[in-house]
């Protein structure tokens, strides 16, 4: 039983020894660090650079392998009076201090690419006394294993810390084998680059759709769009919102009034819209039910149908207006909730169109001057109005507009999935393959 705790849950095949486990105070010895402020670096250029411990606990991985990342410190001088701890490849930086219990999270130094780097503010850097092969100390201190041992050793309230002396009977465990650390260390590299590859493709599809919104739709005033399908010239059509839509009767359900087990009617809150759902509701399994079958029945002639849009009349911030359009009822009853504004249109509309539309810049920015409110902001049905939503003639433009973008959301959430079972892979393997 004492040996398999000294073992992983998850190995590489052909190891079998038993892991070492060893003190913090027999394996580091801790280097200089200086107490520089935001203020003292720059992006600019400079004789050396630093790590910060905010960097440590928003930008920086576990391990960090291209030291441009980095600030400059803008003092040259500085950087002389540190010169002799500059920091070497496989150093281990630790951040000492936070707003919750981050602290203690650390990167190691993969390659320094021969600059001069000095560890800053809040920091305790740590030099390995012996040989490990790369990646593995930055990996295994960054694991549950490790940083579970410093919740118990971390002080404050609103900013926490943990303190050098605290970490000096901290327990490491590693394979004897240095082969063995080198294909643990690489794995999480290799895992950690496919994450980083998988990340830029979903900002890069959140980037295409956010220019798309302001360039497929109308902007100052203009009758066309500047990006269109071909076949398609005609000027587009300018309406006032009191001229497309009646409003639909909406409840003031609290959340203690859904549920998310059973009920007669699904309710569209407006906080689901601000945070959870998209500018379609393809799916509305999505959505909680409300509790008492009885306000079902009451707003029953309410029931939104296929094309309805839910605007979000509250917000703490410019995201209010933030709207859903209805797609696929799929025969549930769905009533408009809590802080909603239902708008049915008088017309048809190609599906997703509206959605689409009234979440872009060319709609949006028309309510940034409708809104009222400090802490909590909010727009009011009467000052909808007079607001003006452009439209192609043609409900075939129209189609091909919301379904481009149904597409691109779709490929959005495709890796946004991949994103996340790559991050789950990685959190489950760090509680696995140490001890």
């Amino acid at each position: 039983m004492q040996d398999n705790a000294k073992k992983p849950a998850i190995r590489f095949a052909g190891f079998n020894d038993a892991w070492e486990q060893r003190k913090f105070v027999d394996l580091f010895d801790t280097v200089a660090n200086n107490t520089l402020s935001r203020a003292e670096l720059t992006a600019d250029t400079g004789a050396g650079r630093d790590v910060h411990y905010g960097d440590i606990l928003v930008k920086l991985g576990e391990c960090l392998r291209d030291v441009s990342e980095l600030p400059f410190i803008a003092d040259d001088q500085t950087v002389q009076k540190f010169i002799s701890a500059r920091l070497q490849n496989g150093d281990v930086i630790i951040a000492d201090t936070a707003e919750d219990e981050t602290v203690g999270k650390c990167t190691e130094i993969l390659d320094v690419q021969g600059e001069i780097v000095i560890s800053g503010l809040h920091t305790i850097p740590c030099r390995p006394r012996e040989k490990f092969a790369p990646a593995y100390l930055g990996y295994f201190m960054n694991s549950p294993a490790y940083h579970d041992q410093l919740r118990p050793l971390m002080q404050g309230i609103k900013v926490t810390s943990v303190s050098k002396s605290a970490l000096q009977d901290t327990v490491l465990s590693m394979p004897k084998s240095q082969t063995e650390q080198g294909q643990i260390g690489q794995f999480f590299l290799n895992l950690d680059h496919l994450i980083a590859l998988h990340q830029r493709k979903y900002t890069k599809l959140v980037n295409i759709k956010k220019s798309m919104l302001e360039k497929m739709f109308p902007q100052n005033g203009s009758n066309v769009p500047e990006i269109r399908f071909a076949g398609f010239t005609d000027a587009w059509e300018q309406r006032k919102f009191v001229d497309l839509f009646d409003t639909v009767a909406n409840n003031t359900l609290s959340r203690a009034e859904l549920t998310a087990d059973t009920g007669a009617g699904r309710d569209v809150h407006y906080g689901d819209i601000l945070v959870k759902l998209g500018e379609c509701l393809r799916d509305v399994s999505e959505l909680p039910f409300i509790a008492d079958d009885q306000t079902v029945q009451k707003f029953i002639s309410a029931r939104l149908q296929n094309g309805d849009v839910i605007i979000a009349d509250t917000a703490e911030d410019e995201t209010v207006g933030k709207c859903t359009e209805i797609l696929d009822v799929q025969g549930e009853i769905v009533i408009s909730g809590l802080h909603t504004i239902p708008c049915r249109p008088r017309e048809k509309f190609a599906p997703a169109y509206l959605g689409y539309f009234m979440n872009s810049p060319a709609y949006h920015d028309q309510l940034r001057p409708l809104m009222q409110g400090i802490k909590v902001t909010s727009v009011s049905k009467s000052a909808l109005q007079d607001t003006v939503l452009s439209m192609p003639k043609s409900q075939t433009e129209q189609g091909q507009i919301g379904q481009f973008f149904l597409n691109l959301d779709h490929l959005i959430a495709l890796h946004q999935r991949k994103l996340e079972r790559l991050q789950n892979i990685k959190k489950a393997c760090l509680e696995k393959m140490f001890v």
